[in-house]
């Protein structure tokens, strides 16, 4: 969530710098009438280019200081039991939170989804695949995901059930993927969700090589039959049996789900949880 804040503060003080040039390197020759009233003017327009140079210094020392106290605390961390989001002992962390994650992007609406949460101010992770991202057109999805501010996590370049494959697929499954992300936003992914929800040894041993937090859920049900429609998966979402203090709720890129978003992030306010900011999770 402060990426949003963060970035566009940037993008103006650098169109207030550029403009500072333009005004400061503007000089008009028929303004001197002789060589001590060209030198004052020469004079001028160093102290001024100084000054100007001085403040586009300053401000890009601010707005780096800006993003810096910015930064969120670490305050949350994944169970590794019950894959639920809980506060780090001593830090006072509201307990009474939810995280939200979408499965499978980009496919078709991951770009409509970031939107939507965009609007309602809910943060989310975003769990892509590799084989969303084989086009110009679908990196330009990720990337536009990303940039309105949301965390991007790995899910495999195939999304094979990665107990049924040898340990250098499991690798390349993990690690390519990584490579493509950051070449794609310039950052590497911290958190890793398997297909199925299934992991081995092996894959385990990747994902801490990779300096990433291992991810299930606590529930989901928009790929169930029975609730892909916008009314039912909303429904279910708020009302789940499963809901609780640091529910991991596992939603995917899909048509109904996309339609229920904004329904389930206000249904779930409306019960008292808040949205954990993945800026905060370990």
């Amino acid at each position: 969530m402060k990426k949003w804040l963060a970035v566009p503060a940037v993008c103006l003080l650098t169109l207030a710098a550029c403009g500072g040039d333009d005004t400061t390197e503007s000089n008009n020759p028929a303004d001197s009438t002789d060589d001590e009233a060209g030198m004052e003017d020469n004079a001028s327009n160093e102290e001024t280019n100084e000054s100007t140079d001085m403040s586009e210094d300053d401000n890009e020392n601010e707005a780096e200081e800006s993003v810096e106290e910015e930064a969120a605390e670490i305050v949350y961390e994944i169970n590794p039991n019950l894959w639920t989001v809980q506060p780090i002992e001593g830090s006072g962390a509201d307990d009474e939170v939810v995280l939200l994650t979408i499965d499978d992007a980009p496919d078709k609406y991951g770009v409509d989804m970031a939107a939507t949460l965009k609007e309602v101010d809910a943060p989310a992770i975003f769990f892509v695949n590799g084989h969303f991202i084989n086009t110009e057109e679908k990196e330009e999805q990720l990337l536009e995901i990303y940039e309105m501010g949301f965390e991007i996590g790995n899910h495999t370049m195939g999304h094979p059930n990665l107990s049924e494959i040898s340990e250098e697929q499991q690798r390349a499954e993990i690690v390519d993927l990584n490579d493509k992300i950051e070449e794609i936003t310039g950052e590497r992914p911290r958190f890793f969700r398997a297909p199925f929800g299934v992991n081995t040894d092996y894959v385990r041993e990747v994902v801490a090589e990779e300096e990433m937090t291992l991810m299930n859920w606590t529930y989901g049900y928009d790929w169930d039959s029975n609730y892909m429609t916008k009314e039912a998966i909303a429904d279910i979402m708020v009302n789940a049996p499963e809901l609780g203090k640091g529910g991991n709720l596992l939603m995917h890129d899909r048509e109904h789900t996309s339609a229920a978003l904004e329904d389930i992030v206000n249904g779930l306010r409306d019960k008292g949880y808040d949205f954990v900011d993945p800026d905060q999770l370990k």
